[in-house]
């Protein structure tokens, strides 16, 4: 069983239901060579030798993404320093996968990245950039950063009770407002059997933030929920059947990756990189995006509104799509299928990415 840690009442935010959860040894020490160069190598043999391993094990039982909301992301976040047309903001979709997988104990259903659109609006960055419309707001907020779904709305097309759910997770809580699912200060969640997985360097992080942090992360997201929702993880983890959770620090201090194994594939999602194009940018055709790459000799670009941890976030990068291996949809691209992905939009010129996935289904979802 992976290692949890206690709250401060004492007590394990962890449950019998918790026993199929074990931890990876994989990329212990990994990043503990001297020179980055090395650190880089070393990361990315093992995440090749990871990837056989993960690849001749158990594929997921279901497999769905859908998308949540349309937000406007700044350009210079996104395709950090490689964008060359002045078009200062992209779109990006935010999706949520709902995947079930096998365990020693039974199906298992995780929900990854269901955000609350609504109350995630008030993240101080979405907010002010809402605010910008002055009486406009409301139509601004039509235009550019329509809601496609909500969550309970993606559970109700695919017939999936909200007991069922026994996780939900996220590659990091920027702009994640967690107590409509979890439930707080004696208010019953949404999801009244799941429990939050979350690397312990994030929840701590939100614990008390500095000024570059707290503008991406939603004002008390995670204020009076019980520690016994809360499962803290202190490694990579083997969830049971084809999922992982892998951690990719650098985007945050606590962000992981979603690790799935599928029939097209192992599929790789966080917000490290916000397209395709960013884990290959010498096959892209986003303006600039290619010709950086030549200049500076940049793998993947980043993903950077934080910066929390730059030279971590692109060897994560390059573990994210050495575990993710070439798409079959496109071969020279990986699939790595980012939790909130680059889309065209025709307000945002120069902004279409080379290749992008879509919404993607593998499996036969089952209720109990």
């Amino acid at each position: 069983m992976a290692k949890v840690t206690p709250s401060k009442s004492g007590k394990k935010p962890a449950s019998k239901k918790d026993s199929a959860i074990k931890p990876i040894k994989d990329f212990i020490g990994s990043r503990s060579l001297p020179a980055p160069v090395d650190r880089l190598e070393d990361v990315r043999r093992r995440a090749r030798r990871f990837r056989d391993k993960f690849l001749s094990g158990p594929q997921v039982v279901y497999y769905k993404s859908f998308d949540l909301v349309r937000v406007p992301y700044p350009t210079k976040y996104a395709l950090l320093n490689a964008f060359s047309l002045p078009t200062p903001f992209l779109h990006i979709i935010n999706r949520l996968f709902i995947i079930q997988y096998k365990t020693s104990d039974g199906i298992r259903t995780l929900l990854f990245s269901p955000s609350d659109v609504d109350a995630n609006a008030e993240t101080p960055f979405f907010k002010r950039l809402s605010q910008s419309f002055g009486p406009f707001q409301n139509l601004g907020r039509k235009i550019m950063a329509p809601t496609l779904n909500t969550v309970e709305e993606c559970l109700k097309q695919v017939g999936l009770p909200p007991e069922q759910v026994d996780y939900i997770s996220f590659d990091h809580l920027h702009t994640q407002d967690l107590r409509k699912w979890l439930g707080a200060n004696g208010q019953p969640g949404y999801f009244p059997n799941a429990k939050l997985l979350v690397m312990k360097e994030e929840w701590n992080s939100i614990q008390g933030l500095l000024p570059p942090q707290s503008d991406w992360y939603c004002p008390n997201g995670s204020g009076g929920i019980s520690m016994d929702r809360v499962v803290l993880l202190d490694a990579d983890t083997d969830l049971g059947g084809g999922v992982a959770l892998i951690k990719t620090p650098g985007h945050t201090y606590g962000n992981h990756s979603l690790v799935a194994n599928t029939p097209e594939g192992i599929f790789v999602t966080s917000e490290n990189g916000v397209s395709a194009d960013n884990y290959n940018p010498l096959k892209s055709r986003i303006p600039g995006v290619r010709k950086y790459a030549k200049n500076t000799g940049m793998e993947v670009i980043l993903n950077g509104n934080t910066l929390e941890i730059g030279l971590d976030q692109y060897i994560s990068m390059v573990l994210e799509k050495e575990i993710a291996g070439p798409s079959l949809r496109d071969p020279e691209f990986f699939n790595v299928m980012p939790s909130s992905e680059m889309s065209g939009f025709w307000l945002f010129p120069g902004t279409s990415p080379t290749f992008s996935f879509g919404q993607l289904e593998f499996g036969n979802l089952i209720v109990k």
